[in-house]
């Protein structure tokens, strides 16, 4: 673990109060900004945001994208002092590319409902049941979990990470049912087992919702993340000719910007957690996004708060460790995925 942070001071930090729904007190003004900068600075810490932050969260951060590729922006940075806003597994990760760092993460808090949908406990148990299968995670796990894994993969690169292993071992896929399905579709294999996690935000997306929304928005384009309940529905609506299948996209969050660069201009609805919305239309202020569940708002990221960010820089907390020897076999299931090619950035 690394050394405790010493107090810094702040004149802003008196503000912040505690409170059932997080750390507030402080409005994102430019006060807090340039004070958020100093802090930074003197900490000699980088600050990373993910897509589903709020917009001054991410505004303020050095880098904003998917909880991997951030993690691997910030290992490759002399920062002393990664301060990640997103959930534990998040800062897990980022400890577990970069071992001699400190992380911390805004609010300790903050976890994921996808993430505590398996336990290393459950996982070892599932493993038994199956033995000599193959696990595959997502990203989306803790690092317990992680450690127990053969290769992780990420949203954009399951499918490949899938049809690198061979046919004739049966695959322990884990823990989204909905990118689990997805994955099973686009490889053909039967022999692959689906674990029933689910984020509850993405799940909440669903199906009829996609369909009444496509029907309001015909000339619209759909770009849906493979986790969200309506994805098999964007297949079906396609399949059956009620939308054009041309203009249905199952692309991750680094996916859909790389989309929006290409898509011109026009109507897109968004099938994912609404803080995606910002940086699509920061990325292409000329096409109209909108949200297909415009309610589809992850509490668990938006308890990263101006408050909570700037008492993290502060105080030196809430730090985020992860033990040697999970970090090592966690970390080892990671490269096994860089390793087949396509790693993608993230969720």
């Amino acid at each position: 673990m690394a050394h405790k942070l010493s107090p810094l001071a702040s004149p802003l930090l008196h503000k912040v109060v505690d409170g059932p729904e997080g750390w507030s007190g402080i409005e994102a003004d430019d006060e807090w900004a340039a004070e958020i900068r100093r802090l930074a600075a003197e900490r000699n810490a980088v600050i990373l945001a993910h897509n589903y932050q709020i917009p001054e969260i991410q505004d303020i951060a050095d880098y904003t994208g998917d909880s991997l590729g951030l993690s691997r922006i910030a290992a490759e940075t002399d920062a002393e002092v990664i301060v990640f806003c997103g959930v534990h597994f998040m800062a897990e990760s980022a400890k577990i590319l970069s071992p001699e760092k400190t992380v911390l993460i805004p609010d300790e808090r903050a976890g994921c409902s996808l993430a505590d949908s398996i336990t290393a406990e459950q996982l070892t148990e599932w493993k038994a049941e199956h033995p000599g299968a193959l696990v595959v995670s997502y990203v989306n796990t803790t690092a317990d979990v992680k450690a127990l894994t053969d290769v992780c993969c990420t949203s954009s690169n399951a499918v490949d990470v899938v049809n690198s292993l061979p046919a004739d071992k049966e695959i322990l896929f884990n823990p989204d049912q909905f990118l689990g399905a997805h994955v099973k579709r686009e490889t053909g294999r039967d022999n692959i087992h689906i674990w029933a996690g689910e984020c509850h935000v993405h799940a909440g997306i669903s199906g009829p919702e996609l369909a009444r929304r496509a029907e309001e928005n015909p000339e619209a384009d759909l770009y849906i993340h493979p986790e969200c309940g309506c994805a098999n529905s964007a297949i079906y609506l396609a399949g059956e000719g009620i939308v054009d299948p041309e203009r249905v996209h199952m692309l991750s969050t680094g996916q859909m910007l790389d989309a929006a660069g290409r898509q011109g201009s026009g109507t897109v609805l968004v099938a994912t957690e609404i803080g995606m919305l910002h940086q699509l239309r920061k990325a292409a202020p000329e096409i109209d996004f909108r949200a297909v569940n415009d309610r589809a708002s992850c509490s668990y990221m938006k308890m990263i708060t101006p408050a909570a960010l700037l008492r993290a820089l502060a105080l030196g907390t809430d730090e985020v460790d992860v033990p040697a020897d999970t970090a090592d076999a966690a970390r080892a299931s990671l490269e096994r995925m860089i390793a087949i090619g396509q790693p993608g950035l993230g969720e």
